[in-house]
């Protein structure tokens, strides 16, 4: 049920806000802003395209021509506002074309560009069309010929972790390895000094590095190399982005180091940092992280977008041992931190999660930064990939629900029903 109300009530909602507040129409690149712009218009192309995300997963669970049509469009509509060097982010291209990459700290440029290589991959896996994916693979090559190792590129990585995750989607869509490869030069570049890459930008275009609002770089998660973190910080949604990117490396390169860190950052937000009800980042100034148990009920932050992440983060780590812990996370969230963003109505939308209110704290049709709708959208839309994993002979169930899933174990095809009224009781029959 959540599920329809999501593909019936919630999707339409937020195109419909996504129409009336001119997000969508940037595409068409003939729109017009301050300078200097607030960032959350500056990064305003992150929400059609988790918006695309989440209309692509609901149209893989049910067939809806209206909403196939919609999708088809808004593909289109980015796809125009392509450059020719394979360059994709309206504000840098309408507003600024001059500062193209030159406030990786702040400006958000890969994490629209993540976001858009995620609803490009979920577009083509709903659709078999390859225009939005060949688009985004486009700007996935332009952002691979300015950045890396070598002399003459940009020694530069996200302030906003995304991109990381996104690309790794982006190679095993493409087949592509050299979107993984950069993918791993962005999360191992990550915090190095001597000279730090945020300091050499800031002082390229005229900044003091010094004048940071946030004043050191644990807001972004750059302080130090990710291998030297001891704890989770900074900007929580950030912070949790950028680990589901560190666990999909770990996996793709087997490299023990990086699982290794992300245990030991796991520990620390779980057993420290982490809300009972999956909530995470208690300090609305930094959106993000203080101290350990530094835990207050009516002030938390705990945002919606970084319940998701951790579902996500949690999600990744699952599959290298298939060790429950990851899964009660995921649960505890999904039923607790994360459903609480979204009405049962389906079109009014959390961003701050308290634990306690004195009943002023109300969902709203919309936000001014507008980023969870469509990522809650998202995950409701495919929470089905969260149910299941296989291994050897084996089938993994990792969370319960009524539900029947086809999967393939062993070059063999198996179909399982799940028969539960799950919460409400323990009884779960499987077929």
């Amino acid at each position: 049920p959540r599920q329809e109300i999501n593909r019936t009530v919630t999707i339409p909602h937020m195109y419909q806000m996504l129409e009336d507040t001119g997000r969508n129409a940037a595409f068409e690149l003939n729109f017009t802003r301050k300078v200097p712009s607030p960032i959350v218009e500056i990064f305003g192309d992150s929400d059609p395209a988790k918006w695309i995300e989440a209309a692509s997963y609901a149209l893989v669970n049910q067939h809806d021509p209206e909403l196939a049509a919609l999708v088809d469009s808004l593909a289109d509509r980015i796809i125009k506002a392509q450059q020719p060097d394979g360059y994709l982010n309206t504000h840098f291209t309408a507003i600024q074309p001059e500062m193209r990459w030159k406030n990786l700290r702040d400006w958000h440029e890969m994490y629209c560009a993540g976001h858009l290589m995620e609803g490009a991959v979920a577009h083509y896996q709903a659709t078999g069309n390859r225009k939005l994916l060949d688009a985004l693979c486009r700007y996935a090559d332009h952002i691979d010929a300015l950045f890396g190792p070598e002399p003459h590129k940009k020694h530069g990585y996200p302030g906003h972790p995304e991109i990381e995750l996104a690309l790794v989607r982006l190679y095993h869509a493409s087949g592509e390895e050299r979107y993984l490869n950069l993918a791993k030069y962005f999360v191992d570049e990550r915090g190095r000094p001597n000279p730090h890459y945020y300091d050499v930008e800031a002082i390229a275009r005229g900044d003091d590095p010094k004048a940071f609002w946030a004043k050191n770089y644990e807001y972004c998660q750059a302080h130090v190399p990710i291998r030297e973190q001891t704890k989770v910080v900074g900007h929580a949604v950030r912070a949790m982005y950028l680990m589901s990117g560190v666990a999909d490396l770990a996996h793709e390169f087997g490299d023990e180091t990086l699982l290794e860190t992300c245990e030991r950052l796991w520990a620390n937000l779980v057993y420290q940092r982490l809300y009972l009800t999956g909530g995470l980042g208690p300090s609305h100034r930094n959106e993000g992280f203080t101290t350990d148990y530094d835990l207050p009920d009516e002030t938390a932050y705990a945002e919606t977008c970084a319940a998701i992440a951790l579902i996500m983060w949690n999600e990744r780590l699952l599959q290298f041992a298939g060790d429950g812990k990851y899964a009660d996370i995921i649960e505890q969230t999904l039923y607790n931190g994360f459903i609480s963003g979204v009405a049962q109505d389906g079109k009014h939308f959390f961003y701050e999660n308290p634990l306690a209110s004195a009943g002023d704290h109300h969902r709203t049709p919309w936000f001014i930064c507008p980023c969870c709708p469509p990522n809650l959208s998202r995950i409701l839309a495919s929470i089905g990939n969260y149910f299941y994993s296989t291994g050897n002979h084996a089938l993994w169930v990792h969370l319960y629900g009524q539900n029947t899933a086809d999967v393939t174990i062993n070059g063999e095809n198996v179909q399982v029903r799940q028969t539960t009224q799950y919460p409400w009781d323990g009884k779960i029959t499987f077929d």
